[in-house]
């Protein structure tokens, strides 16, 4: 079991606060096992008092606890004017923040825990979908993906095959992309950055940028929460609770290809915070 963290997650960067609701006072909070003080001016060390490096983008004020050689992953559509920016808030989760990302990259298990919103029995079928490490940006992607869903979004009014990207941006931070049932060629972008306050616990921050102006808000928030919440029940009883990157230690499936690149990629940065066996 890593408690300390290594230099890939000492110098990531890390969603601490949404920008709308930054509380106006400080207040104490943890990242990779530290305490924090966090205002609307920043973030510091609790203990030296010592200033962390900060980013205000994407909603999130971010922080690091190391030195990131780079800024934030690109996200155009944040950008794109005629998106709905839904910010689901912060679910706390006594789980690894790897196992968190793996979760939302797996497709296997939406028939089981989200039945009949985004899969359904007998539509269990996993399809043979593409996975790849980036290096030109260092991210890992999974493409061709596609599965049959009675209700993929707030807007859809039936099932359909919903087709999807996922795409891991940092060892804490993903997102996928999916069929907009509201708008041909184009993707609804549900976003996932976790802060890991320590190895085994959470803070889960869902953030979507959407093409729907006719759900209300708060249909698209309790209906993003929905989901988040069927995850958590199955996340906080996972065992281990870190996750293993020894080999053999849990056998994939075919279907678990997009979770086998991941593992690949983490070993190849040497991220550990989260995790256990040893870094290649």
């Amino acid at each position: 079991m890593s408690t300390a963290p290594d230099p890939a997650s000492l110098n990531a960067w890390y969603p601490i606060h949404t920008l709308s609701d930054l509380p106006k006072g400080e207040y104490r909070d943890k990242l990779l096992g530290r305490e924090i003080i966090v205002s609307p001016e920043g973030v510091r060390e609790a203990g030296s008092g010592r200033p962390l490096r900060v980013l205000r983008q994407y909603r999130y004020l971010w922080a690091s606890l190391g030195e990131p050689d780079r800024g934030l992953f690109a996200l155009p559509e944040a950008e794109e004017d005629d998106r709905r920016i839904v910010e689901c808030g912060a679910v706390l989760v006594q789980a690894s923040g790897l196992r968190i990302i793996e979760n939302f990259l797996d497709m296997a298990h939406f028939p089981f825990v989200h039945t009949d919103i985004l899969g359904a029995e007998p539509h269990t079928e996993v399809f043979h979908y593409t996975t790849e490490i980036r290096r030109d940006v260092d991210e890992v992607w999974a493409t061709n993906c596609k599965f049959f869903q009675p209700q993929a979004a707030k807007s859809a009014k039936e099932g359909i095959t919903t087709q999807y990207q996922y795409r891991v941006m940092s060892p804490f931070s993903t997102l996928l992309y999916k069929t907009c049932p509201l708008a041909e060629n184009r993707w609804d972008v549900i976003c996932l950055f976790v802060q890991p306050m320590e190895p085994g616990l959470c803070r889960a921050h869902p953030i979507m940028f959407l093409i729907d102006d006719e759900s209300p808000i708060a249909d698209l928030v309790h209906f993003q929460q929905l989901i988040f919440l069927q995850d958590r029940i199955i996340l906080e009883n996972q065992r281990p609770t870190l996750l293993p990157l020894e080999p053999g230690k849990e056998i994939p499936t075919r279907a678990d290809a997009s979770s086998i690149a991941y593992r690949r990629w983490l070993k190849e940065k040497g991220v550990m915070y989260g995790a256990t066996g040893t870094a290649q």
